[in-house]
């Protein structure tokens, strides 16, 4: 199959490679023309612009749209519907709002356009792994973009289908149609608080390992502990193959200022469970635990202290220089 690509950073580049190493053709768009010319050196079509892009694609036209969230998205999305023809299909894989899907595929709805909201795990592996693919949308619009959709997950399972996937017979693993327009953005929300919770949880746990060494003398070697955990462990993942991989080529980390960044799927997870009063405690901790590593000092903090001496004459010690 053919389709276009808009948006060729780590994540939209690296699909664009998948799909090639399968087979499929790719017309590729970015803002920066750069960024087009080692995907043309791999077989991929370059297009000056959005328009070009369109009329570069046989009916009925694929066009997936990933980029960041926001404005440039909301822009690249409203201009892409009004070229595309019905029967088309627009797809948007970034890490999009939820409800900004639904409106977004309603509006396009309105020139008979499908509009696909998918979810895109992966990261940078993504490219040898494959993908883990989350949809919302129009049921007959993935299963004619099937043939795309099955190339970019790590590959078919032995398993029974999973409910709900309008595809093939089996269910590709890795890919689920998780409902109607908005449900592949909502999953892939959740999916990311999930996340934050999940690192933050290891990461505490490793502090604690290194605790017991500098405060009670164990000799605790986390690169060592780590590699165990990955076999055999009930905390055996991803997450922690990639953390034994960072404490095995710098045990101190020495390499990274603690300053963790969010892409804005934590926030919205918290204020979804605050919208549904579903409790969410660990995942909110998740999320302001990040909001703290980037504060030096901050007046909270500056006020405890203050307090504390007030009420008790306690002084802080300065901080090390």
């Amino acid at each position: 199959m053919r389709i276009g690509m808009v948006g060729l950073g780590r994540m939209g580049g690296n699909l664009v490679r998948r799909l090639l190493r399968a087979g499929h053709e790719a017309v590729v768009f970015d803002r920066d023309p750069a960024a087009a010319a080692p995907l043309v050196a791999e077989g991929a079509t370059a297009a000056d612009g959005l328009e070009t892009l369109v009329a570069s694609l046989d009916a009925p036209r694929a066009v997936w749209v990933m980029l960041p969230s926001g404005a440039i998205t909301e822009d690249a999305v409203t201009t892409l519907t009004g070229l595309l023809s019905p029967g088309d299909t627009l797809i948007e894989g970034g890490n999009s709002f939820w409800k900004d899907s639904a409106r977004r595929a309603a509006a396009a709805a309105e020139r008979g356009v499908d509009y696909l909201d998918i979810g895109t795990s992966g990261g940078v592996w993504g490219l040898e792994r494959g993908y883990c693919l989350m949809i919302g949308g129009p049921a007959e619009a993935v299963r004619r973009l099937d043939p795309i959709l099955s190339a970019l997950v790590p590959g078919e399972s032995a398993a029974p289908p999973t409910p709900g996937w309008a595809g093939d017979e089996r269910a590709p693993r890795g890919l689920v149609h998780a409902g109607p327009s908005g449900a592949g953005h909502y999953a892939k929300m959740v999916h990311n608080g999930i996340e934050y919770g999940m690192m933050q949880a290891m990461a505490e746990g490793f502090e604690l390992l290194r605790a017991g060494r500098a405060q009670h003398g164990l000799d605790l070697p986390l690169p060592e502990i780590a590699e165990a955990w990955r076999r055999g462990s009930v905390v055996a993942s991803w997450l922690l193959d990639l953390t034994a991989q960072a404490l095995n080529a710098d045990p101190d980390l020495t390499a990274y200022t603690g300053r963790v960044g969010d892409s804005g799927e934590g926030r919205w997870t918290v204020q979804t469970a605050v919208e549904t009063a579903t409790p969410a405690p660990v995942l909110t901790a998740a999320l302001y635990a990040r909001f703290r590593s980037r504060q030096d000092a901050p007046l909270a903090d500056r006020m405890l202290s203050a307090m504390r001496h007030a009420f008790g004459g306690h002084l802080e010690p300065p901080p090390a220089e």
